[in-house]
């Protein structure tokens, strides 16, 4: 009669990660399992760690970095702030207000605000570049003949097509 054995569940995997859950690693981590945990390379944790962004984490005796799953939440806050197009002095700001437990959320709502005003004016000048190119497309025949209003309009000083065009 075959043996039966207990079954062991897997283990609690991160859904984006594919990584075992938070609570199963065993913490301090190396910068290679924090880079990986957070989703940024160990030349920008470095980089972090460099800029103030990231305290200075503990090492061990061979001198080798130790992060904490403190420090690999403030990882994560830091990709998702940069994924979401912040820059490195807003991160800084958003980073030192995430920190701060009395912080004021009129405070993070004026940079969020900055930063999705900042947004609208570039998706404006992407739009106002796409309108350009369509009609310098619709424009060209592209055909054998050496003639093209795109190369014409590129050879143009700063006042182009889409000035002429509004």
């Amino acid at each position: 009669m075959a043996r039966e054995r207990a079954s062991t569940p897997p283990p609690v995997m991160d859904a984006d990660t594919g990584q075992p859950g938070d609570a199963l690693i065993r913490w301090p981590v190396s910068i290679g399992r924090a880079a990986t945990l957070s989703g940024i390379s160990p030349k920008m944790l470095r980089h972090y760690e460099t800029l103030g962004l990231l305290a200075p984490v503990p090492r061990t005796d061979s001198n080798y970095r130790q992060y904490s799953l403190a420090d690999v939440h403030t990882l994560r806050f830091i990709r998702r702030a940069r994924d979401m197009g912040f820059g490195l002095d807003a991160i800084t700001e958003l980073v030192s207000l995430w920190h701060n437990r009395r912080r004021s959320s009129a405070s993070v709502k004026r940079i969020a605000q900055k930063h999705l005003d900042e947004l609208a004016q570039r998706i404006e000048a992407l739009q106002a570049m796409q309108r350009t190119m369509g009609q310098l497309l619709h424009l060209c025949p592209g055909d054998e003949r050496p003639d093209c209003p795109i190369l014409d309009d590129l050879g143009q000083p700063a006042c182009t097509f889409a000035a002429k065009s509004r």
